[in-house]
């Protein structure tokens, strides 16, 4: 089991549209590091879903349902997509701020390389990001 954590844009895919959709297409990420963050993801691997933007804060738990395949979105290039399914909306948001002052996730690649729309997550920060969202998978 791998863990990561998948950044959007509310106002372009809020958490609460993937969960009412039940299933979405990972697709349209132009970034050779995030691509082939995508690439590594295995069917069954947890995700944490992050609102970017003004909002800056983890609000959900989905699953990669199919693993990469071609986007059907690239007009040209070498890109990838996967399939995830909403989980569960975590019971407390945890906020960029709180992960940049605790010693576990202040190391998380989010932090590091704030650009990066996919990003790994270990075992460890998945862990924590739980706890600090009061939320159980």
């Amino acid at each position: 089991m791998q863990y990561w954590l998948v950044k959007q844009e509310p106002e372009d895919y809020a958490w609460s549209a993937f969960a009412k959709d039940g299933h979405s297409s990972w697709t349209g990420v132009r970034n050779y590091q995030a691509r082939n963050n995508l690439r590594a993801m295995s069917k069954g691997d947890l995700v944490f879903y992050y609102h970017s933007g003004e909002e800056k804060q983890v609000v959900g738990i989905a699953q990669v349902d199919k693993p990469a395949y071609p986007d059907p979105t690239a007009k040209e290039g070498d890109w990838s997509s996967v399939d995830l399914v909403p989980i569960k909306a975590v019971v407390q948001t945890v906020t960029l701020k709180e992960i940049k002052a605790d010693n576990v996730l202040k190391e998380m690649l989010l932090v590091r390389n704030s650009r990066l729309s996919v990003v790994p997550v270990s075992k460890a920060q998945f862990e924590k990001l739980l706890k600090l969202s009061m939320t159980s998978v």
